[in-house]
């Protein structure tokens, strides 16, 4: 009766459609009532191939009712396929059930959880659960995160591919192929293949010089990267050298040796030095074959040519001497001077004519040593001599020197000789700006970019001018690589020379597209070392380990103080879905319209001045227009692409082109930032030529995430109502501003506010209280760690504020510290 019992209670859960069924007794006799299901077969994890349905099966034995139940559902009855049958070797009854299941199904299921299903199987003894099975939709994305790139490479050094293959389910499978051919390690010790999927060659050889190729596939698809061309490449060294030959009648013998150990191959250097070697025999090695009479003219010969030179030489120091009694020895150093160095060109306000004070050119000055690199093996560093030649770019390691301007002609002739191994700063481009500067300072700025370099007083030491220069790179010329869920929130910003010796920090200021919130992102601060590598510099948020640099982050633009010139860039690690970036949404449409087709393209910008000043710049080249204002996206870290459709467009006048009803980025080529200019294109047509009026909505979100929509409502003949909107060519102001010229606050005024806010006061009068009034409190730590707070608080207040500081403002905060320190110290507005 207990069992009975037990079986009509466990019969009472079963699935709609299933009560009666489990009544109906088992259909082998002999079966055991008293044993609970036992699984032979459960489900498996299984993956959807584009559109074509998957089984799920199970198998249990004694079982008079086998359900399957997917996502906390029971699945219903006419849905299974059910098959009998009975365990040989038991004699109890076997059940199999299958389900198949559709991508439809699959899809239904949102958010984060996997569609799932698992079997329960009721016998007379009670219920059986067998472990969940999870259904997944297979893909493979196009774009690999990372890519093999092109590298040279000398013979015996090592050599790694990265590559990360692209986003998939189930993860792809990464193999290699060396000119098409499969590399497998098993074969060749030489190679092997990391878990993170890069390819290692671990000493190069010429046999190694070949096209790579990194090949991602699962259930899907297979894809390919694009080919990485790897050249080993030898550079030639000398033989041993001959014997020396045999002495010959001009008491002279010969030695020979070969650049053929090894010979250079694939572009590898030639050997450096002479290939012939020749020197004089001794006296019991030469054969002589003159006669006595003719020894004794040569011998006479050789003499008064010798007398000829010494009278030559005695004349030529004669009127040397009396040349240089008359001249001025300042004519002599400074023509020296003007030969080899540039001098600058400094330009005070007016107000401050006691600043008008020139570099002292004729004192000896140490300039700097810095360190550029080459590339990889390269030649050796070549040392450039004592010489007023600045080449801040120069292809290979090299250390300046400024010396004094009375050095040896000989030597001035020497430097002069060496100014070709090294490029000049390149002139005219718009993404850079240089300048010459002394200890007065000076600022860079590269227009319609928000890209500036703030030099302060002093910051260069005095006696001594570098030029400086500060150059915006395109995302395409400088390899940042990134890893797991970082991305570039900045542009990349190189400023130079580096290595120079600066005594002050200076302020590098650029924008970021970062909605940055402690419990959502990691940011941090990279820097590329002379080798070419990326290092972090600077963590945002934790105490700073180098007091070489340091990041005021504002809601739109970054302030870095460096010590240090270099490259730099502002990058970004996801703590959680909620971290998110802003993208900026500009739509363009060409100017005229010649045929019945009208092209929008939609741009997908982060939300930096420099990429859409490059936009506009494409855009004016290709003679498009803005039709819309710009608006701003909140771009999601959710691995969810971004969608763009258009919608209510009159169907009697216009007809789209495109034939999905959407257009989508990858999440990975926005999310990354290395690809600056994304857009997508939506082709219209127009039914008739005399058609000019538009009107249509363009929809742009990401999918579970923001949007953002455009109503469009023009004449596409004439409107131009955004083209004011447009960045103008030129920005107010010049890309180098040197001295005074370069600061809002004049430069007595700002000694005078150090010297008195400096000192620690008891009433905290004192640079901490200035601090406060800029709400700059939160970087108290690292002004108090700098030989003058004071200073530091006022350079970041010149870099947030120029050209459009409020020095009212400064003045009045500067004032009330005075007020509190009982009037001792006050600046008035009129002084500022």
């Amino acid at each position: 009766m207990g069992d009975a019992g037990h079986g009509r209670g466990q019969a009472s859960c079963l699935p709609a459609g299933a009560q009666q069924s489990a009544t109906v007794a088992n259909p082998v006799s002999g079966a055991s009532p008293d044993l609970l299901p036992r699984f032979l077969l459960e489900p498996e994890d299984v993956y959807i191939v584009k559109n074509k349905p998957v089984s799920l099966a199970c198998r249990a034995t004694p079982a008079t009712q086998i359900y399957f139940k997917c996502n906390g559902e029971w699945v219903h009855q006419g849905d299974h396929v059910t098959q009998h049958s009975t365990d040989r070797s038991t004699g109890l009854p076997v059940m199999e059930v299958r389900i198949d299941i559709s991508r439809q199904q699959v899809e239904k299921i949102f958010g984060l959880e996997e569609y799932w299903c698992q079997c329960v199987a009721w016998s007379s003894s009670g219920t059986t659960k067998s472990q969940k099975a999870f259904v997944r939709i297979a893909y493979l994305r196009k774009n690999f995160e990372q890519e093999p790139t092109a590298r040279e490479v000398s013979i015996e050094q090592g050599i790694v591919l990265p590559c990360r293959p692209p986003e998939g389910i189930p993860p792809a499978e990464v193999e290699w192929l060396r000119n098409e051919e499969l590399v497998d390690p098993a074969l060749d010790a030489n190679v092997y293949v990391t878990p993170e999927h890069s390819l290692v060659v671990r000493q190069a050889r010429l046999a190694d010089t070949a096209n790579y190729t990194c090949v991602a596939k699962n259930i899907v698809a297979r894809r390919r990267s694009a080919s990485a061309a790897i050249t080993v490449y030898v550079d030639g060294a000398w033989s041993e050298w001959s014997k020396w030959s045999v002495c010959s009648a001009e008491c002279t013998h010969w030695r020979s040796r070969e650049c053929s150990e090894p010979a250079p191959r694939n572009g590898g250097h030639e050997c450096h030095g002479p290939e012939l070697d020749t020197r004089n025999c001794t006296s019991e090695l030469c054969s002589h074959t003159a006669s006595g009479a003719e020894d004794v003219a040569l011998y006479v010969g050789l003499i008064a040519v010798a007398v000829c030179l010494v009278l030559l030489l005695l004349v030529g120091v004669l009127v040397y001497c009396r040349k240089k009694e008359g001249l001025d020895a300042d004519v002599a150093d400074s023509s020296i001077l003007t030969a080899g160095f540039q001098p600058v060109s400094i330009k005070p306000s007016k107000a401050d004519n006691l600043l008008t004070i020139q570099p002292d050119l004729s004192s000896t000055t140490m300039t700097y040593q810095g360190s550029l690199c080459p590339r990889q093996d390269g030649p050796a560093k070549l040392q450039l001599p004592n010489g007023h030649l600045l080449s801040p770019l120069g292809a290979g390691r090299h250390t300046l020197h400024h010396s004094s301007p009375a050095a040896e002609g000989a030597d001035f002739v020497a430097r002069l000789s060496t100014q070709s191994y090294f490029r000049s700063l390149p002139r005219g481009t718009t993404n850079m700006a240089y300048g010459t500067f002394n200890f007065l300072g000076g600022r860079l700025m590269i227009p319609n970019t928000g890209i500036s370099l703030l030099i302060p007083p002093d910051a260069i030491p005095r006696g001594k001018i570098y030029e400086v220069y500060l150059t915006l790179h395109k995302q395409e010329e400088v390899r940042l690589p990134l890893t797991g869920c970082q991305t570039l929130l900045s542009p990349i910003v190189s400023c130079g020379p580096p290595g120079v010796l600066l005594t002050r920090p200076a302020i590098l200021a650029m924008g970021h597209c970062v909605e940055a919130s402690a419990e959502n992102w990691s940011i941090r601060l990279k820097k590329q070392s002379c080798e070419g590598t990326w290092e972090d510099v600077l963590q945002l948020g934790v105490e700073p380990c180098s007091e070489l640099y340091y990041c005021q982050l504002e809601a739109q633009a970054c302030y870095i103080f460096t010590e240090q010139l270099g490259r730099f860039a502002l990058v970004g690690e996801s703590l959680s879905m909620a971290a998110s970036k802003r993208l900026k949404l500009v739509l363009f449409a060409p100017a005229a319209c010649p045929s019945l087709e009208y092209n929008i393209r939609v741009y997908c910008l982060s939300d930096t001045q420099d990429v859409l000043k490059e936009v506009i710049q494409l855009e004016k080249q290709m003679g498009g227009q803005l039709i819309g204002a710009p608006r701003v996206l909140h771009f999601k870290d959710s691995y969810h692409n971004l969608r763009l459709s258009i919608h209510d467009m009159p169907s009697s006048l216009w007809k789209s082109k495109l034939l999905a009803s959407y257009q989508e980025i990858p999440f990975y080529h926005i999310w990354s930032g290395l690809q600056p200019y994304l857009h997508c294109t939506f082709t219209l047509e127009r039914l008739s030529p005399s058609t000019c009026e538009l009107a249509c909505k363009i929809w742009i979100w990401q999918v579970e995430g923001d949007g953002q929509s455009f109503t469009i409502n023009f004449n596409i003949a004439k409107d131009t109502r955004f083209s004011d909107w447009l960045v103008p060519d030129g920005e107010v102001g010049s890309p180098a501003l040197v001295g005074p010229s370069a600061f809002k606050i004049p430069f007595l005024i700002r000694q005078k506010i150090i010297s008195s806010l400096d000192t620690p006061c008891a009433r905290g009068a004192d640079w901490r209280t200035l601090a406060q009034k800029l709400n700059l409190d939160s970087h108290l730590g690292f002004f108090a760690s700098k030989p003058s707070p004071t200073a530091m608080i006022l350079n970041l207040w010149e870099a947030r504020h120029f050209p459009n500081g409020n020095l009212s403002q400064l003045a009045a905060a500067v004032a009330e510290v005075g007020k509190q320190d009982g009037g001792l110290f006050s600046v008035s507005e009129a002084e500022c």
